[in-house]
């Protein structure tokens, strides 16, 4: 042979070359997407122009967990742990959509169940970008807190499906009726300490849920837009931030209140696995975030890198935190929102039918 061809294919590196078997079996296990046709001479078969293959293999490296740095094992495993998220949550949907027997109930339990690998996702990208600015930071969490709104609007009207109540066509069951409903603190300062249950009161309820999806998106966007002018000031932080804790409590003291009146009816439904769901992840993506604000100001999370201050090192850690959280609450779900109510209204429609 006066000339001897390296070719690399997708399929890997295939030499037809006198190679030294070593070199030969290295080159073997580098796939690449592309081709690239490498012409040798003679005298240089010896040596393979190895420099070119040295170059081809730090391109594209075999995977050495032990030879990563720490920055690499964290997104990977964070990656791992969002896929995994994908994975349950995806696994559950497809269980709905196979069994799609009650779209009013289902639609809403879809939004719901899609809240954890949302946030997982969320997170990963405000993880790969961990040099973001401020602007991005609040955007990604506004994205997460706007969610988490029409979650609990979507929960709040499972909930009233599960009872057979329709505010749009006048429906409330005669047997829900006239419930006494007792207004704690401070809500009891606005209020009647005690009040019937009827459809004005119902509809209240659901007022007091929707207003969160309308005045968190109007929030955020505001607080963007001042953020980029350079107008965000702490006395509208602080006034931003009272507004958004009133309006997330009065949603979900709307969806308390509920549960207390209809905790009987609603039991065959496991009301309290399905709320848990919802409350545990805002009520472990807020305090974490608060605790790591405090840890961050008394000096234990600390930056050792030059590029990085406190600020961005305390958003990495709470997008970790959340990531491996939604893998939990993912799995929950699978209880939570189990797909069986479902399968045994079909399995009952076909002994009917027998």
């Amino acid at each position: 042979m006066t000339f001897q061809s390296l070719f690399i294919s997708s399929n890997g590196i295939s030499l037809w070359a006198s190679l030294n078997p070593t070199l030969k079996s290295l080159c073997s296990a580098i796939p690449l997407p592309f081709q690239l046709p490498v012409q040798l001479a003679p005298q240089q078969a010896g040596r393979l122009r190895l420099d070119k293959v040295a170059a081809i293999y730090t391109m594209y490296p075999q995977v050495d967990l032990a030879k990563m740095d720490r920055e690499t094992l964290t997104l990977l495993g964070s990656a791992c742990c969002a896929m995994l998220t994908l994975h349950f949550t995806l696994q559950l949907l497809s269980q709905h959509l196979f069994y799609w027997k009650n779209p009013k109930e289902q639609k809403a339990i879809v939004i719901i169940i899609l809240m954890a690998p949302f946030y997982a996702v969320n997170s990963f990208i405000g993880l790969l970008d961990i040099q973001g600015s401020k602007p991005f930071f609040t955007f990604l969490d506004s994205l997460k807190e706007c969610y988490e709104a029409l979650v609990i609007a979507k929960f709040m009207a499972l909930m009233y499906s599960y009872l057979n109540i329709s505010l749009s066509k006048n429906i409330v069951p005669d047997g829900i009726k006239g419930r006494v409903i007792h207004h704690s603190f401070p809500i009891s300062l606005f209020m009647p300490h005690t009040i019937r249950l009827e459809h004005h009161t119902l509809q209240l309820l659901k007022y007091w849920t929707w207003q969160f999806v309308i005045i968190r998106p109007v929030c955020s966007i505001l607080i963007i837009i001042l953020q980029l002018l350079g107008m965000y000031t702490t006395w509208i932080s602080w006034t931003s931030t009272i507004i958004l804790n009133i309006s997330v409590s009065m949603a979900m003291y709307a969806l308390v209140i509920f549960y207390h009146v209809f905790a009987k009816e609603l039991a065959p439904h496991k009301p309290l696995a399905k709320f848990m769901c919802i409350k545990g992840i805002v009520f472990f993506c807020f305090w974490q975030g608060t605790a790591l604000e405090v840890l961050a100001a008394v000096g234990v999370i600390q930056s050792h890198h030059f590029w990085l201050d406190v600020e961005h090192i305390q958003e990495a850690i709470q997008n970790i935190l959340v990531i491996l959280e939604m893998v939990v609450f993912s799995v929950f779900q699978q209880y939570a929102y189990s797909v069986e109510p479902y399968i045994g209204t079909d399995m009952a429609k076909t002994k009917k039918n027998d």
